[in-house]
């Protein structure tokens, strides 16, 4: 995974938009977004940084500068989202957000936004993109992974063949999605099962197609574990031909989840040791 250096760049909010009950989405603009290196991957991602309530930095805002000169309860936060589109043409770039009401920070936050707001980012980084190679895809992940299987499918090329779960709270959480490949869209409705749980089941119960598969497998770090094991260990899937990560973890804020990362994924590791031993 790729990122930039951590430049803040500045962006100003166009438009927002309300696609689902659960979702907010960010059209953004502004002079600095020009050049911005995105289409590589379908995974982009950048780091937005989130001000404490009443606290406002110079201007370019330097987060070095920052955390040498301000005390640790005004350093911003800063929490990743996938972008969902960048046109370079009309300069927008598009951020779908999650929004649960007033839980969390990144809904919240994005709920306040109106036209002309600043939006301050670090990034873009990615990793991934659909291999025009493999035999076929798989695509799996929660609200949060949304953004990124939506570009990816749009990304496929023509007539391939991809098996495609995705896990929103209901049916009014569905959204559009377009592609050019063979697609095979599932969507699994959480009610009030913990998340991720239907994607585990829909992934165990599926048939796989011969061939090589190239896979996207991305959400709640619960549920992405168990696929990660399956996938690895008993479909003997190449790790080269997986991306697959906890994009966050339930009772967690994003702080605590990327200071618990490392351990989480060398246990991991050794849950994949059967698969290479």
């Amino acid at each position: 995974m790729t990122d930039r250096p951590k430049k803040v760049t500045t962006a100003r909010v166009l438009r927002t938009e309300r696609p689902t009950p659960h979702l907010i989405r960010l059209v953004l603009g502004g002079e600095e977004l020009v050049g911005l290196p995105v289409g590589e991957h379908t995974d982009h991602y950048v780091k937005l940084v989130l001000a404490p309530p009443g606290v406002t930095y110079p201007e370019p805002v330097d987060l070095a500068a920052i955390k040498r000169d301000l005390p640790a309860e005004q350093w911003p936060r800063l929490r990743a989202y996938t972008l969902r589109s960048w046109d370079p043409a009309a300069g927008e770039l598009t951020i779908d957000i999650v929004y649960h009401g007033e839980v969390g920070l990144g809904g919240p936050w994005a709920a306040r936004l109106r036209p002309g707001d600043p939006v301050r980012f670090v990034g873009p980084g990615g990793a991934y993109a659909p291999s025009p190679d493999a035999d076929w895809h798989l695509l799996v992940g929660d609200e949060s992974a949304l953004p990124a299987i939506a570009a990816a499918l749009e990304r496929l090329p023509a007539g391939a063949l991809a098996k495609v779960f995705v896990e929103v709270a209901d049916a009014a959480d569905e959204q559009p999605l377009t592609s050019p490949g063979a697609v095979e869209l599932s969507w699994l409705h959480r009610g009030d099962r913990p998340v991720g749980e239907a994607l585990v089941a829909a992934v165990r119960a599926l048939d796989f197609p011969p061939g090589d598969v190239h896979a996207f497998v991305h959400g709640e770090a619960t549920f992405v574990r168990e696929l990660r094991r399956l996938l690895r260990v008993e479909h003997r899937v190449p790790r080269e031909r997986l991306s697959i990560s906890g994009y966050w973890r339930r009772g967690m804020d994003d702080e605590g989840w990327r200071s618990t990362k490392p351990d989480w994924n060398r246990q991991v590791e050794q849950d994949e040791a059967p698969a290479v031993a």
